[in-house]
């Protein structure tokens, strides 16, 4: 909403030495967020001149300009150089518009002055053989309007010439332009504002609204006949009549300039008389061409498929949810947001309808958005106007046409319908204290409400509030709450830490996470934050067959893109993007990891049920909500691309390879104390012959290795690209700190070394997990050596492994050791290792 000071003023006594900065600060405070002050920004001498005499010169490029002689008044230059016609004291400037002539009042921006809308300072200059010692001005110059082609000319003795053309035209004006709350629409309105201005300040408020009451007869030969079908749609109709208007009267420069600063068009009399009026009281009106309508208006819900062409020429096939008024030949406006073409108020209008309407708010947002058509009576009546503003509005325009027009008013109102009245509102006098935290007494509570409009009975403990008609914001205790607040002062509010409760802090979870994230940052990985949407672009990229579990997902109903329609199943598609958008900025060593959630589906006819606000669910109807919802399992997601280890002056540095991954991953799983094994495995995105499954308890709990060449190549990515993800609530879950705690012995370790020699495509990872689990006294096989060579044959390798072996209540004897080393020998044998010797 944009609110010409002035303008404000005139409806609210604010103090004379008052800043537009502090009122802009204060009405900020109360709720009114000040968006910026506007001002013209034009300085220096801008002044009133008569064109005393104008010479047409022809160019040779075929340009015609006028050397003019104008006098500034106090501002003309004594000496008068190559000056036509008399030797009087005048500037000489030249001009190319053509819509004025000698005798006229001009707007003159003599050297100096500095015009924003042209970006430089004004100064003489020779141009066409003349000196121009200033400029005479377009509106589009100074910033008034978009005619760039020809001058202002100003009114016959509105001025001398050497007047201060800046104040006369208003340009010395501040706007504030203030962010209206959807809640707020009273607020878009001067008289809202300056309500709101008069409580900030404590200072009286002069109701625009106030005006001369009509009387309501639809008898009237005057009252236009209208018929409200639907009263549902349309609670209030009101209907003024002016006749006789003179169709060359001029809007006033006052009410045009208003409607200009308030950010509005001047377009002619009856058009800008009801915009502003609409600005003046925030309720839309509309202007009908009486000798234009055919039979009565009836205000209906349009028939489906049924087409109006609005005032912005566009033709709009209307549907039944739209409310229309119409006449004998059909709909002539769209209810609420806008007026038909075939009775648009025109140059020659003389008679006019005034209408002014309430319409239900939820309508009308739904059809300004149906029709794509915003509008400033829909942005007023989609959020609730003042029902009790017809007849005010109405009379309030047809006085203006009347003094300014020079129509007749006459006799006799059409009005319809009733204002719905408030419901009232009950709640503790002590609600606002409670809420607040604010001392906020029963009596200052009384007196903020109030001041705002309300209506307020005491009873006891309990206040009873009535909210004023421009107030439909106001519906439960806690709006009423905030009311009494932003009078009392949002500043009032202390600033005060809540105390955390005690035997409270992070789960044992939330720890292990962090601990966790310590580790990666420590393993040199930069954490990054991808949105969780995903699509079946990225599966194609990624190569997932078409019966890929991960392709299956938990979609959207408003997706953010259509591409990317449901939530991710895996963090490797967003980590991939982020790799792409890094190495695209120039980073040739990334190595990201991010910690998130995926979201797998349940069962395919899963769905989640939708209960209503009126109870609470019972636990059956909480259980099946459950049960339709996704897993959101926490997962870790590595992709490293570049140099692992840097190169330097230390020496040549070495590449991410997939050994990398699965290191990283290991380390992760012995922060939390959970063995993992290692096997080989296959499964995109990874290279088949690259690639690891990370095995927990003989459950699969992630992948690692380096991902194949066709998704790199799908992605745009650098070869030799790895990649990790886990199951991360998986392993915190068998991690001691959360499951059963081992049992550990008091007694000293054995120690022994295996060399087993296997064919060299059989992989360490499950023969150390066979070496393991041979006897109960072995705790661990750790590989520390692989050979190859003529000594063990050709296709063979020799494993070398460290064992640790302990009992939990012994010290164990040369026999034990024997026993448990024989017991892995011979449990290798099935992986068709035999004992190196």
């Amino acid at each position: 909403m944009k609110a010409p000071v002035s303008w404000l003023r005139q409806y609210v006594d604010l103090p004379a030495d008052l800043s537009t900065a502090d009122l802009a600060a204060r009405l900020t405070a109360f709720d009114l967020k000040l968006e910026e002050i506007l001002s013209s920004g034009i300085s220096g001498p801008l002044v009133v001149g008569r064109v005393l005499n104008l010479v047409k010169e022809e160019q040779k490029n075929g340009k015609t300009i006028n050397w003019c002689r104008v006098d500034v008044g106090a501002h003309n230059d004594a000496s008068v150089p190559d000056a036509p016609g008399e030797d009087v004291p005048s500037r000489g400037i030249i001009c190319g518009a053509h819509n004025f002539v000698e005798g006229d009042l001009v707007v003159v921006s003599l050297p100096g002055t500095v015009l924003p809308a042209l970006g430089f300072e004004i100064s003489a200059r020779k141009t066409y053989g003349h000196i121009s010692d200033g400029m005479i001005c377009s509106g589009a110059e100074l910033g008034l309007s978009s005619d760039a082609d020809g001058i202002i000319v100003l009114e016959p003795g509105s001025a001398e010439p050497g007047d201060d053309a800046i104040e006369m035209l208003g340009l010395d004006e501040e706007v504030l332009d203030l962010e209206v709350n959807p809640d707020r629409a009273y607020a878009l309105s001067m008289r809202g504002v300056a309500r709101d201005a008069a409580i900030a300040f404590g200072v009286p408020f002069h109701d625009p609204a106030d005006v001369e009451a009509v009387t309501a007869a639809t008898e009237g030969p005057g009252a236009y006949p209208v018929d409200v079908q639907d009263p549902t749609a349309c609670p209030v109709f009101a209907a003024l009549t002016v006749t006789g208007v003179d169709p060359s009267a001029t809007t006033p420069a006052w009410l045009a300039q208003r409607i200009e600063l308030a950010g509005m068009r001047s377009i002619s009399l009856a058009v800008d008389v009801t915009n502003y009026v609409m600005l003046e009281l925030g309720l839309p009106i509309h202007g009908y061409d009486r000798s234009l309508l055919q039979g009565p208006l009836v205000v209906r819900r349009a028939t489906e498929g049924e087409k109006l062409t609005t005032l912005d020429g566009v033709t709009r096939v209307l549907t039944a949810q739209d409310a229309v008024v119409a006449d004998d030949r059909g709909p002539v406006g769209l209810g609420g947001v806008m007026g038909g073409e075939q009775v648009e108020l025109a140059a020659a209008t003389t008679d006019v309808v005034i209408e002014a309407a309430v319409w239900t708010a939820p309508m009308i947002a739904r059809t300004a958005r149906t029709q794509r058509l915003t509008s400033e009576a829909a942005k007023r009546n989609e959020r609730g106007v003042d029902p009790t503003l017809p007849v005010r509005a109405v009379r309030r325009v047809a006085d203006l046409l009347v003094e300014h027009g020079g129509g007749t008013l006459e006799d006799g109102l059409t009005l319809l319908g009733e204002p719905p009245v408030p419901a009232d509102i009950v709640l503790r006098a002590d609600l606002p204290a409670r809420v607040t935290g604010v001392e906020i007494s029963t009596v200052e509570a009384v007196e903020a409400l109030e001041a705002n409009g309300c209506t307020v009975e005491v009873d006891h403990d309990w206040l009873t509030v009535t909210p004023p008609p421009w107030r439909p914001d106001l519906t439960d205790p806690y709006d009423v709450v905030e009311d009494v607040l932003r009078v009392v002062g949002y500043d009032k509010v202390p600033s005060i830490v809540p105390v955390a409760p005690a035997g409270r802090g992070l789960t044992t979870a939330q720890k292990l996470r962090r601990r966790v994230g310590n580790v990666l940052a420590g393993e040199g990985l930069v954490e990054v934050k991808t949105f969780p949407f995903a699509g079946p672009a990225d599966w194609d990229r990624m190569g997932l067959p078409a019966d890929d579990v991960r392709r299956r997902q938990v979609l959207l109903e408003n997706p953010l893109s259509a591409e990317e329609p449901g939530m991710t199943t895996t963090l490797l598609s967003g980590l991939l993007r982020s790799l792409v958008l890094n190495i695209g900025r120039g980073h040739s060593d990334v190595h990201i990891t991010e910690t998130g959630r995926v979201f797998l589906p349940q069962a395919e006819d899963a769905e989640a049920p939708i209960y209503g606000v009126d109870r609470r669910p019972t636990a059956d109807e909480l259980a099946a909500f459950g049960a339709a919802l996704p897993h959101q399992p926490h997962h870790v997601g590595i992709v490293m691309s570049g140099e692992r280890v840097r190169s330097g002056w230390a020496g040549a540095g070495r590449p991410a390879i997939w050994a990398d991954a699965i290191a990283v991953v290991q380390h992760i799983a012995s922060v939390l104390h959970v063995d993992v094994t290692v096997e080989a495995a296959n499964l995109a995105p990874w290279h088949p012959g690259r690639c690891a499954a990370i095995v927990l308890d003989g459950v699969t709990v992630g992948f690692a290795g380096e991902l194949h060449p066709r998704v790199l190549k799908a992605y745009g990515l650098p070869p030799r690209v790895v990649a990790a993800e886990i199951d991360l609530d998986a392993l915190i879950e068998a991690s001691p700190a959360v499951g059963p705690r081992p049992d550990f012995s008091s007694y000293p370790v054995a120690k022994e070394d295996l060399a087993l020699v296997v064919d060299t495509d059989v992989p360490a990872g499950p023969l150390a997990t066979t070496l393991a689990a041979a006897s109960p006294l072995i705790e661990s096989a750790r590989l520390f050596d692989v050979f190859t060579g003529e000594q063990v044959g050709e296709g063979k390798k020799s494993l070398a492994f460290a064992l640790r072996l302990r009992a939990p209540d012994r010290t164990l004897t040369e026999d034990d050791i024997r026993t448990a080393r024989d017991a892995a020998v011979s449990a290798a044998q099935q992986h068709g290792a035999t004992l190196r010797t």
